[in-house]
């Protein structure tokens, strides 16, 4: 150990230490009016690594100078923070989601139950499964755009909110396993443990979407007491929403280009700036683009790409030296302090590692995506786009960790047995 890496450990507890109390930072915003903006702003989840980044960046510069500040920060890997930010913003655009939107409505008119029980499960199963092949940071986008006006509102009991906040969350870590390239904990695995998406439908995917199915339907019988039907429109408003065939299927090629290329973000940054000057021409056929959310959880991934990146010497003696099954299960709980993409890469790192415990690695980190905010890179993206439909607009990590302990288990069972 040196210094720096004892100010990285003790810097990054204190982020988690924050993580967990931004919502009481919210309520100090409304009890403490002369500096709400302060505290609104430690409340903010999404800040809350960015801002212990910076620290460490600092402390970095004051004890071994500015130019080894600079060169690490300058080191890391921003790839997955500007993935996130891009799709993000492509996969909410109105087009995108009005489709999925028709898609899933025709789906549940032709099963004979309540459409919006139908819709509520189809958000927490198949649009998380999807996440296979638009990967997980897309699904998470468009399942919290679309449960959001079901669940997430007022007059939803607290307490199932934070349920179905963790079936999502543990659904769309999940439901990324059918295929090597959509889960980031499993994409940094793949090339070195040579894992192609065959391998992973055949060991991970097909137990993960029982797991899925498992959840979000029971979860949706908890809910469904308290499920409105959905609004019918009138000819004014349903004229309103017609987008024609071919501004959505530039969208939709648009959010196709962005997950293809999402290894190089030269491309996939140029296609972006192409999408932004494509939803000016149309902007009738626009809502307004969630530039800023993408802004926010771009920020807390690269702040945790900065932190999580002076961990690897407490981290790796951990993962390498335990047996398969006790590994599954400190995967599973690491997970919920560090990102799980961060935990399977240290375990790629390690020579001789066995196919058992390669799995029981990957296993845990995936099962456990759903317990924090932080475990799983699409989480916050999650946080950002549905903590308007909690109490005082904040999402409480103790709220969350009780809400995925559940789906958590179930997922766990499944990989396990």
């Amino acid at each position: 150990m040196n210094t720096i890496q004892i100010i990285g450990a003790v810097l990054f507890g204190l982020a988690l230490i924050h993580t967990f109390a931004a919502k009481s930072f919210e309520m100090l915003s409304h009890r403490h009016p002369r500096h709400a903006g302060l505290f609104h702003l430690l409340g903010e989840v999404e800040v809350v690594f960015g801002f212990w980044a910076f620290v460490l960046v600092i402390a970095m510069a004051l004890v071994a100078g500015g130019g080894e500040a600079i060169a690490y920060a300058e080191s890391r890997q921003y790839t997955e923070p500007l993935f996130v930010f891009v799709v993000m913003v492509v996969a909410a655009s109105r087009p995108v989601l009005d489709i999925m939107q028709r898609l899933l409505l025709a789906l549940a008119k032709l099963v004979p139950l309540r459409t919006e029980l139908v819709l509520v499960w189809l958000g927490l199963a198949l649009v998380p499964l999807t996440g296979s092949l638009i990967t997980e940071p897309a699904a998470m986008t468009l399942a919290a755009l679309m449960l959001a006006p079901k669940i997430f509102r007022q007059g939803m009991p607290e307490w199932l909110k934070y349920a179905a906040l963790g079936v999502l969350f543990v659904n769309v870590s999940i439901g990324g396993t059918l295929t090597a390239y959509a889960a980031p904990p499993v994409l940094m695995v793949a090339a070195t443990w040579q894992w192609d998406s065959a391998f992973m439908a055949s060991h991970f995917g097909w137990k993960a979407a029982i797991a899925v199915l498992i959840n979000a339907s029971a979860v949706t019988f908890l809910l469904r007491r308290h499920l409105r039907p959905p609004p019918s429109l009138t000819v004014a408003e349903a004229d309103v929403i017609k987008i024609p065939l071919m501004v959505a299927a530039i969208h939709l090629a648009f959010l196709a280009a962005v997950v293809v290329l999402g290894h190089h973000p030269v491309l996939f940054l140029g296609i972006f700036l192409l999408f932004l000057g494509f939803t000016q021409a149309y902007q009738r056929y626009q809502d307004q683009l969630i530039v800023k959310e993408g802004l926010l959880v771009g920020f807390f991934l690269a702040g945790l790409v900065v932190l999580g990146g002076m961990q690897q010497w407490w981290l790796q003696p951990i993962v390498s030296s335990l047996a398969p099954v006790a590994l599954f299960f400190s995967a599973l709980g690491l997970t919920a302090i560090t990102d799980n993409a961060a935990l399977t890469y240290l375990g790629s790192l390690i020579k001789g590692i066995s196919p058992e415990a390669q799995y029981m690695l990957v296993a845990g980190a995936v099962a456990g995506g759903g317990l924090t905010v932080i475990a799983n890179a699409p989480n916050p993206a999650g946080v950002s786009l549905l903590r308007r439909g909690f109490q005082d607009e904040s999402i409480g990590a103790v709220g969350l960790l009780l809400g995925a302990l559940p789906p958590t288990a179930v997922a766990a069972l499944a990989f396990l047995l």
